[in-house]
């Protein structure tokens, strides 16, 4: 009886432990100064009225691979520089929106900063990322 009891508190600790780890994750700011913050639906709206928009996924390869918007390139924010970027948006007046995993992921506001401060002019990013394009069963293009 006395194992029972402790398996059951020892399930719970971790569910606990679980539960407070993913609300300590970080959140991304409401907005980035100079970018234009977009919603899933103003993300389609971008694509069909802007041919040229260059679409960044700014996560993890293995995480592009499974799903990503169509059209997307990815291009991880940690492996971003002046250099990369300039060879998917050499003209710096060009449409570029950013996204990644949605409010608990700082990568696309990280990627986004640096675009900025590389003089990029036109950049939009989609804050709720791919956590809420999938939410809305928006399509999706997997490898």
């Amino acid at each position: 009886m006395l194992f029972k009891l402790q398996k059951i508190v020892a399930c719970f600790l971790i569910l606990f432990t679980a539960e407070l780890w993913a609300d300590s994750k970080p959140i991304a700011p409401e907005n980035v100064a100079g970018a234009i913050a977009v919603s899933a639906e103003e993300v389609i709206e971008l694509i069909l009225l802007n041919p040229d928009l260059i679409v960044i996924d700014s996560r993890k390869k293995t995480e592009y691979a499974k799903g990503h918007i169509e059209g997307a390139v990815n291009l991880l924010n940690t492996d971003m520089n002046q250099q990369s970027l300039e060879m998917l948006a050499p003209d710096k007046t060009k449409p570029v929106l950013f996204y990644c995993n949605g409010v608990r992921c700082l990568r696309s506001a990280d990627a986004v900063t640096k675009a900025l401060d590389w003089g990029y002019k036109n950049i939009f990013w989609f804050r709720g990322g791919w956590n809420e394009w999938t939410e809305k069963r928006l399509p999706v293009i997997s490898d």
